[in-house]
């Protein structure tokens, strides 16, 4: 006997509208659904919350120029690569490096994991860089690199680091994120998705990344709202008082958030931000 489909989470009702002019959204499991695409719904909504003066933040690990292709505008302010690099009006708001002696010791650790089926990608202000060029392994990697050059050599690119992101095919909290745990104090390791671990700066992260954007548009926690729902998306759900977790989320994020939104599959970012908005979803596409 087929067991009965899960039911879909509905939005959670607010006892007050939210006074918002910042929202934070991340993309793979959050806004994105299972296959990579924003529901058609988001588009009039995102008009709708521009007209009402609210600044739109992505925040992502993926590359800038992959979420500026995606969303295909600039008046939204991105937060890319986890939090290391910050752009608003197409201009870097802040930029938050890895130290180049750190980036090649995890290059270099990700070299000698003989017995992981890894791979590892070196994400640079200009573009983002692989040595591994099979089909297998770019294939995970081109949905977030917009800008992704094959190289001989990883340690001989001379661009600014932004972060170092290893995929691991089987694995990432067993099996990548341990052989990159003991960097020390110069890299902060961090699962962001089932198979992909980035090491960053020690103080790169999508919450320091939000504070520089609550702070550069003098808007406060109380007026931020923020959806995710991987351990990278811990630090930018404690900038925001309203703060969702997906119901697809990890089970910490789950933990630390106020709320949580109905699953991307189930275009919870969406449907909760109208929801918390009071705002008719339907009128919005209505043609």
């Amino acid at each position: 006997m087929t067991p009965a489909p899960a039911p879909v989470l509905e939005p959670p009702v607010l006892d007050v509208v939210p006074d918002l002019a910042l929202l934070a959204l991340d993309m793979d499991g959050s806004l994105l659904d299972d296959d990579k695409r924003v529901h058609p719904t988001f588009w009039p909504l995102l008009e709708e919350l521009l007209r009402r003066g609210v600044a739109v933040v992505p925040a992502s690990g993926r590359q800038y120029a992959t979420l500026r292709r995606e969303l295909g505008r600039d008046d939204l302010v991105y937060v890319a690569e986890n939090g290391s690099y910050v752009v608003r009006d197409g201009q870097a708001l802040a930029v938050d490096g890895l130290a180049t002696a750190t980036a090649h010791a995890a290059v270099q650790r990700v070299r000698d994991a003989s017995d992981l089926d890894v791979g590892t990608v070196l994400c640079g202000i200009a573009s983002a860089y692989v040595e591994r060029a099979d089909a297998a392994f770019l294939e995970q990697c081109t949905p977030y690199y917009a800008r992704l050059e094959v190289v001989d050599d990883l340690l001989a690119v001379d661009d600014t680091v932004l972060k170092v992101a290893v995929y691991d095919f089987g694995g990432a909290e067993a099996g990548a994120a341990t052989r990159l745990a003991d960097l020390g104090d110069a890299a902060r390791v961090l699962v962001s998705g089932e198979h992909w671990v980035d090491v960053m700066s020690p103080t790169a992260d999508k919450g320091t990344a939000l504070r520089a954007v609550q702070a550069a548009l003098g808007v406060g926690p109380e007026q931020t709202m923020a959806f995710g729902d991987y351990l990278n998306d811990v630090g930018m759900l404690g900038a925001a008082h309203w703060s969702f977790a997906m119901d697809n989320a990890h089970p910490q994020v789950r933990a630390l958030a106020r709320y949580v939104a109905p699953a991307n599959t189930a275009n919870g970012v969406v449907r909760t931000v109208a929801s918390a908005l009071r705002i008719d979803l339907d009128a919005l596409v209505r043609p």
